[in-house]
């Protein structure tokens, strides 16, 4: 599996759609998979909801409840707008490989019917023409669809789901704008805790990303209900390695953002040493739109449901540095703690067998580095080199979630986020914490996760 899609709320329901071939671990002509949630962390498997056909294969794309019915199919339908990729043109050498489709749902995403007319947005010549983000804009009384084609996006606009109009173009201000493919972009807006609103585009690019390889990152802005302005420089929304077509979910109540990215990255994705399941999801995270002295940012925290899976192992208001405990099976848990005073600190999680992933605080600098954390020889890149963040601030708190093979790293209450897999051949049982200067870390907690299964 690959990129999530299609993520909407419906009936009490979180429904996970995600790209997906159902005939092996490798990719291959994706289908769409299907899974739900009441929670955000326990899933039940669907059957497929969407398959291939002779129009080509279903890329991704979104969902959303068409609670006007708009487009026809009925009140509240679940409409899936997707991208078909025509396999067989694209080895032609034929730019005109992929184009948009609509299909819905009345049972709440158990049977699907693709609509007779797809498809609804033809390419028009363009390279990479993909990925629909669909939402409906209060202001103009009209669906927005956000595309990623070839390097920019494209806005369009419609009032049934079925006939757009392109509106705009946008493309950032930034030069580097070479970061490979442009994949899975989403348009939203949030306001910040004084009422203000703004409007955030993400971008999901396929390469040259902050630490190499697959990348996501947003643009703070307007939107008048035709064209989106930037307003300042970019932003990653995580600095690791394996956080990649991150996307919101629609129509969640209270107009809450919530985020999930897939866990990998195409430069080695189909090579990792797992068997039987292939890649993963992040965490959910709730987004908050924060404005600070350096402009506005995304604040990312797990959602609220993880406490109820989640079980104090060890927990000391206090302890001081050097601080070292062991025998603690770290294989799902997560780790927080804060620092009393900003210091520079390395981070061991460790093994029996010397497996050992480090996160290095030096200043304004964040360093993860897993060239020893178990198996790294599936492909060259994934261990090559250490991974970079520079912070606007120091680092004040840490918080820790860590799977069998992934970590993801949340840090100053989640203004910044680096998320990692790692693949140790026996579960982290250590955890050392080294600080310049002998200082105190408070409200450090290791907790158990449960079991989602």
């Amino acid at each position: 599996m690959n990129d999530p899609n299609g993520l909407v709320y419906h009936n009490g329901k979180y429904h996970l759609f995600y790209q997906y071939y159902p005939d092996g671990i490798v990719w291959g002509p994706m289908h769409w998979g299907h899974a739900e949630s009441t929670d955000l962390l326990h899933w039940k498997q669907l059957p497929v909801a969407l398959y291939p056909d002779t129009l080509g294969w279903i890329f991704s794309g979104s969902a959303v409840i068409d609670k006007h019915n708009t487009a026809g199919f009925g009140k509240n339908a679940m409409i899936a707008i997707y991208t078909y990729h025509n396999d067989d043109i694209w080895k032609a050498g034929k730019k005109n490989t992929e184009s948009q489709a609509l299909a819905y749902s009345l049972d709440e995403g158990k049977t699907w019917t693709k609509y007779k007319a797809n498809p609804v947005l033809n390419n028009s010549g363009e390279q990479d023409f993909r990925d629909p983000k669909v939402f409906w804009h209060q202001g103009t009384s009209k669906w927005i669809m956000a595309l990623a084609v070839g390097d920019k996006i494209k806005l369009f606009s419609s009032q049934n789901l079925k006939e757009w109009q392109e509106e705009s173009v946008f493309k950032p201000t930034e030069k580097n704008t070479e970061l490979g493919v442009w994949e899975c972009p989403d348009l939203f807006s949030m306001k910040t805790d004084s009422g203000e609103t703004k409007w955030i585009m993400i971008i999901n690019h396929g390469d040259k990303g902050p630490n190499g390889g697959s990348c996501t990152r947003y643009f703070i802005g307007d939107f008048d209900g035709k064209t989106f302005t930037q307003t300042q420089n970019a932003k990653w929304l995580d600095h690791g390695t394996d956080y990649y077509a991150a996307v919101t979910f629609s129509n969640v109540p209270n107009d809450k953002k919530i985020v999930l990215g897939w866990m990998s990255n195409w430069q080695y994705a189909t090579k990792v040493p797992t068997e039987v399941w292939r890649s993963a999801m992040t965490l959910p995270r709730e987004l908050e739109l924060i404005k600070d002295k350096n402009g506005y940012y995304l604040n990312q925290k797990m959602v609220s449901q993880l406490a109820a899976v989640t079980k104090p192992i060890f927990s000391k208001a206090n302890v001081a540095t050097p601080f070292e405990k062991k025998e603690i099976d770290l294989s799902q848990s997560e780790v927080r703690f804060d620092f009393s005073q900003p210091t520079d600190a390395m981070i061991t999680l460790s093994n029996t067998k010397g497996e050992l992933f480090t996160i290095t605080i030096a200043g304004n600098i964040v360093v993860t580095d897993r060239s020893h954390s178990g198996q790294t020889a599936f492909h060259e890149s994934f261990a090559a080199k250490p991974q970079v963040m520079s912070v606007e601030d120091r680092i004040t708190s840490v918080q820790l979630v860590l799977d069998k093979s992934s970590v993801e790293i949340l840090l100053n209450g989640g203004k910044y986020s680096m998320t990692n897999l790692c693949f140790p051949t026996e579960a982290y049982s250590e955890i050392k914490i080294i600080t310049k200067d002998s200082i105190a870390l408070s409200n450090f907690t290791v907790n158990a996760i449960s079991r989602i299964w």
